[in-house]
């Protein structure tokens, strides 16, 4: 490290910002890495299973540019958290995927194949093939974008906010329009072999799109009781400027 300056608070502000950029690119590495495990899982388990392909390649290659790569870039904005500086550094031997960031991605990434195959299967059992892959596609891209949320923090996203990343909100309210909105432009929907859905159909939909948020609480939990907390009460600092 090289100082510019004789104030020695700026070791204290580059520290943080080291921090918090290692913390983002650790999150979009969590996110992207459990969201392609997730597609894998619902391919090869559906084909492993004996069912017809619960979405077809143009609907993946749309799930990987959409409800992937602008959740990804935002979790790369994340605001740094107010108790970052509060951490006990963090052992140089370790690797990103440390800590149990490993275990977390797989669990997560076979949450999101299963509920996919779920919804796939539930609907192709009620609906027919046509409607099944319209629900799992929809729900699949619901389901990585609301999981997006899960990753901004180890602890609860009820207790850190829902809306302190504004580029993450901004990326799902995009995202939730053109997922959406793709199956009612009749032009769109024919291209990647959608079809509308009903009332009943789009809460099947919903349910399944945001049991992330109770699976991965729980998840946080405990690996809290495993691994212990990374964050800590946050203590203003006392000023020593003379």
């Amino acid at each position: 490290m090289i100082l510019t300056d004789d104030n020695f608070v700026t070791i204290v502000e580059a520290v943080k910002q080291g921090r918090n950029i290692y913390d983002n690119i650790r999150k979009a590495v969590h996110f992207l890495i459990a969201t392609n495990i997730g597609e894998i899982v619902t391919i090869f388990l559906g084909l492993i299973l004996g069912m017809n392909a619960p979405l077809l390649a143009i609907q993946l290659l749309w799930i990987n540019l959409v409800t992937d790569s602008i959740p990804a870039i935002a979790l790369g904005l994340e605001p740094e958290d107010k108790n970052i500086m509060n951490r006990k550094p963090k052992d140089a031997k370790k690797g990103i995927f440390s800590d149990g960031l490993w275990g977390k991605i797989i669990v997560e990434g076979t949450m999101i194949g299963v509920l996919t195959l779920f919804i796939f299967s539930l609907g192709n059992k009620l609906y027919g093939l046509d409607v099944a892959r319209t629900m799992a596609f929809i729900s699949l891209g619901m389901i990585e974008m609301i999981h997006s949320f899960n990753i901004r923090s180890e602890e609860s996203i009820f207790k850190v906010g829902l809306f302190h990343n504004k580029y993450l909100v901004g990326a799902f309210i995009i995202g939730l329009i053109m997922q959406i909105g793709i199956v009612f432009v009749p032009l769109l929907a024919n291209v990647f072999d959608l079809v509308p859905l009903t009332y009943t159909q789009w809460l099947y939909v919903a349910g399944v799109s945001i049991s992330p948020i109770i699976i991965v609480e729980l998840q946080k939990k405990l690996n809290e009781n495993l691994f212990g907390k990374t964050v800590y009460e946050y203590k203003e600092a006392k000023n020593f400027s003379r």
